[in-house]
């Protein structure tokens, strides 16, 4: 796998697959989130330095974990949980953490909000996750950097839809 967080998928949809150095680093079953309890997800210490307000020099060198619990308000927190980061610590509004607010991004790299993905029509969402992946395709997508969660945006895209159909009785 190349350094890029995107790769082709053989059905020739585009997928964004998680870096080599976070593969790398495995999920810590004791991974869980000090405030909320559930088990995070691994993130990369570039994701947190791209989108933390705080200094660097106040990010202590260590394994992190994602928390996608909407109600926890923590986003980041270390494997000894000692170093933890709050939403009104990150520069973006977090999907996991804000799913119904209109101005979150669903897509960092592409800047498709959920207003607009859950205002459009069917056919215009199908547009924007057929222009994510030509993007993908492209090689044009950072989510490392640019998503809270560190990775490809795409699967949270798909659920919304899902989510938007299911609402107004959609296939």
């Amino acid at each position: 796998m190349d350094d890029n967080c995107c790769s082709q998928m053989s059905a020739g949809s585009a997928v964004c697959e998680v870096p080599s150095e976070t593969a790398q680093r495995k999920n810590h079953p004791e991974a869980i989130c000090p405030r909320c309890g559930e088990k995070g997800k691994a993130v990369q210490g570039k994701t947190i330095k791209s989108l933390l307000n705080d200094s660097f020099n106040s990010l202590p060198d260590s394994d992190y974990y994602f928390c996608r619990t909407q109600s926890c308000p923590l986003v980041y927190y270390s494997l000894d949980g000692v170093s933890t980061y709050a939403t009104w610590q990150v520069r973006e509004k977090v999907f996991q953490k804000e799913p119904d607010a209109d101005d979150v991004y669903v897509c960092y790299c592409f800047k498709h909000t959920a207003a607009e993905i859950r205002n459009a029509a069917p056919e215009h969402r199908a547009a924007i996750v057929t222009a994510i992946n030509h993007g993908i395709q492209a090689n044009q997508c950072a989510c490392d950097l640019r998503n809270p969660q560190g990775s490809c945006c795409l699967g949270n895209v798909h659920k919304l839809i899902k989510q938007t159909q299911q609402a107004a009785g959609q296939p």
